[in-house]
């Protein structure tokens, strides 16, 4: 199984579409969205190529290769427009002998954990920080963000397979790897 990881699109219809030119160049089985689909936000100035309704064209002709969560940006009308679901607060998956909780990160996080077993991942967007580190007995893993990185983070995104968490820069160039 090989997923790919892509968070806080915001409404970019330029880095939606580089997002989904790697989709298909990862030969991913699915790609897991972590939030912040349409809109950039109050706090957030408009990221390159802002176009939602774009974004939505681009997002409902891959909705079956699509999975979910919502992001703080996120809003039931979004959900109205969209064909697949993007309403559900988490998801979980059950790899490996781990569960993965994946959220976008504004309601569960570092510092508010969700509840987990020792060895269990957290997976969020939100920050658009990149990060793979330790969280007490878990392990936490941040993607970054596809439009609007922080902190002088590259434009990225995520791969999993084999076991391997990788994050890459839009060039797919590796930035961050961790092995489970």
């Amino acid at each position: 199984m090989k997923l790919m990881f892509a968070s806080d699109i915001h409404g970019s219809e330029l880095y939606c579409s580089r997002v989904l030119e790697l989709y298909h160049q990862e030969q991913a089985d699915k790609l897991i969205l972590l939030g912040d689909l349409l809109y950039h936000g109050p706090r957030n100035d408009l990221p390159e190529g802002y176009n939602p309704k774009g974004v939505i064209r681009l997002l409902n002709e891959m909705a079956p290769h699509l999975l979910c969560v919502r992001g703080n940006c996120d809003a039931q009308v979004d959900q109205m427009v969209l064909n697949f679901p993007i309403l559900a607060d988490y998801m979980t998956i059950f790899e490996g002998g781990r569960m993965w909780f994946i959220t976008h990160g504004h309601i569960y996080n570092k510092e508010n954990m969700p509840p987990l077993q020792p060895g269990d991942l957290l997976i969020h967007g939100h920050t658009h920080i990149q990060a793979m580190e330790p969280a007490g007995e878990n392990i936490y893993i941040n993607p970054g963000s596809v439009s609007i990185p922080k902190n002088g983070n590259a434009h990225s995104y995520m791969v999993y397979e084999n076991q391997t968490f990788i994050i890459k820069d839009l060039n797919r160039r590796e930035i961050q790897r961790m092995r489970l």
